[in-house]
């Protein structure tokens, strides 16, 4: 059982729905960005996405792309990445993190080398957004076989034909894509997402947990009460971008897992 199972086993048990938290690797830089994630565990987060830095970040809206680019330029890689996690483990062993980005860093890396240095470091999953389940023995199946849950992304067309493909070699939490588009471009409704989410939860029997277009603590309440949980990235990242003091983007970030908890 990973982090990950554990989680949500524990919140089921205490009927809780999960608030997953996204924030940029070094943005604006390294010591902002691990002193944020530090504190996300004590401001009601439940699992952190952390984002590796990409030039070509294809699935993502203007404000990820540019904490990104604040990330590169600062001179963020994906090894400072891996010691950011290392850094975050010295002083907490139970958050859930799930490394999400793209293929091409772990590609360059050599995937053994990779899974071996993740472990290592103390991560529990992997979003990999530009390789689909025909890529499966590229990254998925080791990684599952390193212990890494393997987290895939079901959208607004991934249709009745395509979902069991998605669901097939898929681990820890299903990550439902609200809306049809980037990150951060429109609102997440729940009379939308409900019914997508009780069509992904027939077919499978691992959590469902919506993001993109979330941004507020009502509608991390209204999202997560009709699925297992939501994701927040952007309106976490805007505030980071805005440069304000770490006390009030973790003060912004209790507030919407104090909506999504309350569901």
């Amino acid at each position: 059982m990973t982090r990950i199972d554990a989680t949500f086993a524990k919140l089921k048990a205490e009927g809780k729905k999960a608030f997953v938290s996204y924030i940029m690797a070094g943005d604006p830089d390294i010591e902002t960005s691990l002193a944020v994630m530090k504190g996300l565990p004590a401001a009601g987060v439940d699992i952190i996405e952390l984002g590796v830095p990409f030039t070509d970040p294809m699935a993502d809206g203007e404000t990820i792309q540019l904490a990104g680019q604040r990330a590169l330029e600062g001179g963020m890689t994906l090894e400072k990445t891996l010691q950011m996690v290392r850094d975050f483990r010295a002083s907490d062993n139970d958050t859930p993190i799930v490394l999400m980005g793209y293929y091409n860093p772990i590609y360059n890396r050599g995937v053994d080398k990779f899974l071996l240095d993740a472990q290592e470091a103390g991560i529990d999953g992997l979003i990999v957004v530009d390789l689909p389940p025909e890529e499966d023995d590229e990254l998925c199946i080791p990684a599952q076989k390193a212990g890494l849950n393997f987290i895939r992304l079901a959208t607004p067309t991934t249709d009745d034909k395509r979902l069991p493909k998605v669901l097939q070699n898929t681990s820890g939490f299903v990550y439902y894509v609200s809306i049809t588009g980037i990150t951060g471009a429109a609102a997440a409704e729940a009379k939308d997402v409900g019914p997508e989410v009780a069509r992904i939860k027939a077919a499978t029997d691992i959590p469902v947990i919506v993001g993109f277009g979330i941004r507020t603590p009502e509608t991390s309440r209204d999202i997560a009460s009709v699925a297992d949980g939501c994701v927040v990235g952007s309106a976490i990242v805007s505030e980071i971008a805005a440069g304000k003091p770490v006390d009030q983007i973790l003060s912004f970030v209790k507030s919407l897992s104090d909506g999504a908890h309350s569901a």
